[in-house]
């Protein structure tokens, strides 16, 4: 063997053998980096990106914290673990500021599911679709991305448990299959970006119905605006509105009349029920409706509930949960009616009656 030859032949051992490392490729969980495109038309996305991936068998998917979302695996054929579950205990002793008992006296205490305050953030984990795997909710003050090895060929799919139907997909091949490249897959996200802002822009001049309210408005893909549609709405004394979470809409919300700004004014009475959609049990005036489901629309006025209180409760569009995608009310009385949703106090609504 000449010198040239052995030279060769050792550039080539140098060469191949690396593409049988095993290798990574990156998920990002919620929009990231390219939140700021989306928040120009007060919007972002529930999505992940990209949206599906495809990776060899014994590769890895590093899945990057990049919003309020989780990353839930179930084992094959399973389903995503609910958000909300009830604690065990009932609500009782819980009274309106007029000293009159509140409806849900006696309905479950409600919080967040106990198994996703611990999770897979910040480890590296091996899936291989019999045993589920869940990073947990984001809940740190650095939150630190999730390695996952998938080490079985198939077609997987995973979830946000926070928001009901953003889910992905991973791919596994085997390695003598083709995937694409890392380049490609750049693309991929660079155009659901693209297409995601276009549907942003879109959303703020949502239309509805005379007499409706959506908190919050839904395009496709997870795209969702953070505002009230419309914002400002002009009624007369004695009409209903039904305020409702949008079709399609992967998010949670609600629609809450009451003293006090929950974004500027923590100690309010409604900061004070915005600050409690927390662990461990969430304050049953903020999670329930005001006034009892299936009944006729309450009436809104300066006294309800001693201090004009009316709360939707918090809705969302998900079949998986016990939540409401929609609740009325009657304005008995004119005035201004500043309201706002709990869980993002951002969103803000005015209803004129007159």
């Amino acid at each position: 063997m000449t010198m040239a030859a052995g030279l060769g032949t050792c550039a080539c051992l140098l060469a191949f053998p690396a593409a049988g490392l095993a290798k990574t490729k990156t998920v990002v969980v919620g929009t990231g980096k390219a939140a700021k495109s989306f928040q120009k038309f007060g919007a972002d996305a529930n999505a992940f990106f990209p949206s599906g991936v495809t990776i060899h068998k014994g590769d890895s998917v590093r899945f990057a914290p990049g919003g309020f979302h989780n990353v839930d695996l179930p084992k094959r054929g399973g389903a995503a673990t609910p958000l909300i579950t009830p604690t065990g205990t009932t609500v009782s002793g819980i009274n309106d500021e007029a000293g009159q008992p509140f409806w849900f006296n006696g309905q479950p205490n409600l919080s967040f599911t106990p198994t996703l305050f611990t999770g897979g953030f910040g480890k590296k984990l091996t899936y291989n679709g019999r045993k589920s795997l869940n990073s947990g909710l984001p809940l740190a003050a650095k939150v630190k991305p999730m390695t996952v090895k998938f080490s079985k060929t198939g077609k997987y799919t995973y979830f946000c448990d926070v928001h009901p139907g953003m889910k992905g997909t991973v791919t596994v091949k085997a390695a003598s299959k083709s995937i694409p490249t890392a380049k490609q897959d750049a693309a991929t996200v660079k155009a659901e970006i693209k297409r995601d802002v276009k549907i942003a822009k879109t959303l703020p001049s949502t239309k509805t119905p005379s007499g409706t309210v959506d908190v919050g408005a839904a395009g496709p893909h997870g795209v969702e605006y953070f505002g009230m549609v419309p914002g400002k709405l002009t009624v007369n004394p004695g009409d209903t509105v039904n305020f409702r979470m949008s079709k399609g809409s992967f998010e949670e919300h609600s629609a809450t009349f009451g003293p006090g700004n929950p974004e500027t004014q923590p100690d309010s009475f409604l900061g004070k029920l915005a600050g409690g959609i927390n662990p461990p049990t969430f304050d049953p005036r903020s999670v329930y409706a005001s006034d009892p489901p299936n009944a006729s629309a309450a009436v809104l006025t300066a006294l309800s509930h001693g201090n004009g209180f009316w709360n939707s409760g918090v809705m969302d569009r998900s079949s998986k949960t016990p939540l409401a995608g929609s609740n009325s009310v009657k304005f008995g009385q004119s005035g201004t009616y500043d309201y706002y949703c709990l869980i993002h106090p951002f969103m803000h609504g005015t209803v004129v009656v007159r």
